[in-house]
Formats: structure tokens, sequence, C-alpha cells
């Protein structure tokens, strides 16, 4: 499906300016134009007639800049009025079309997509499954937005706020394997079920 979805955006770039049939791409790529759509959505995080939307007023950015009058550029992208175009314009670039063309932005664009698949968890993690009686958690809580890639600021930030003789204490609290201070990340089931003891 990876393969599918580039070629739906490499088609789409080649026709900014006319109409893409979904129905037929999607006949020809093996599949459904509404599995496309919903995969596409899916992993792009908007609809596609959205990142098309948001492409051409990228692309169109710079033909305002040129030479081109206003409704020759609304025709070229598919606008049946000048109207249209600048009601579509403002809407992806914040600032109208007569705003660009004195001050020349600031814009917002939109980049070409490019889907990749990523496999993690190819690391092998040594682990050690045991039995171990009742124990308490002690420590600092908070609520952090989930962050899949990299470390996450905001945990940083959380550890950072606590004051060095906290961080001694917390340790000097622990009486059970492993030693040292853990960081413990909870759904809200557990925090809940952690709440109620």
């Amino acid at each position: 499906m990876i393969a599918e979805l580039n070629t739906l955006v490499e088609l789409a770039e080649d026709r900014l300016d006319d109409d893409l049939d979904v129905t037929a791409l999607a006949s020809e790529l093996g599949t459904t134009e509404y599995h496309l759509r919903r995969m596409f959505s899916s992993l792009a995080g908007m609809p596609l007639s959205e990142y098309i939307r948001r492409r051409r007023m990228s692309v169109a950015a710079a033909d305002i800049l040129g030479n081109d009058d206003l409704l020759s550029i609304a025709v070229r992208y598919d606008y049946g009025s000048t109207e249209a175009f600048g009601r579509a314009f403002r809407s992806v670039h914040g600032i109208s079309v007569s705003d660009v063309k004195r001050d020349g932005g600031p814009l917002r664009t939109q980049p070409q997509l490019r889907f990749r698949l990523t496999v993690e968890g190819n690391t092998t993690m040594h682990t050690r499954i045991t039995d171990r009686p009742a124990f308490r958690l002690v420590g600092h809580a908070t609520r952090v937005p989930l962050i899949h890639e990299g470390i996450n600021p905001h945990i940083q930030a959380h550890i950072a706020s606590l004051p060095l003789a906290e961080h001694a204490r917390l340790k000097s609290l622990g009486a059970t394997e492993p030693a040292g201070l853990l960081q413990v990340n909870g759904g809200t089931r557990l925090s809940e079920q952690t709440r109620r003891r």
C-alpha cells in the first residue's frame, strides 16, 4: 500500500492544475477508491482532497508573485472565479492574495508527501519475568503528550523541575530490585488504579 500511496502523490503532483480521477487510479493500482482515500487520510493525517488543495495553493503562491493575472491563475487551478480561489488561498495561507502580492508573505507551504515504512523494535531487549510480592510506587506523576520518536521534551522538563534533593530522597526509599530511580509509564487504566490505592 505504501507504493500505491506514493504513486497517488506523484500523480496528484503532476495534475495539480487538473482533476485527478482517483477511482480510475485505484482500479489501476488494484484497490478501491474508498480504501485508497482511507489509507491516505489515516497515514497523512488529512483527507486527500485537503492535501491536494494545500499543494495547489502552495504552488499557486509562486504564480501570484509572477506576472499572470488572478483569473488565469484561478482557472489554472480549477477554480471558477477569483473569489473562490481567494477564499481557498486565504484558508491555506491565512492571508489574502493581495497581501502576498504586496508583501510576499508569510506563506504556509505544504511540502510534497512521501510515504515510507519504518520498522521499529528490531533490537533485542534482555528481559526477565519474575514473581514479586506486592509493592508500592512512590514518586511524582505528570501527564505528557505521546511522542513516538526521540526524547520526549515534556518528560525531560518534568524531571528537570524536581530538585536534586528530591531525586536523592526518592532513591533512598527504594528497597527492592531493580535499584535506583525508575521511569514508569502507565495508561489511563493504570493511573486510575494507582489513584484508588
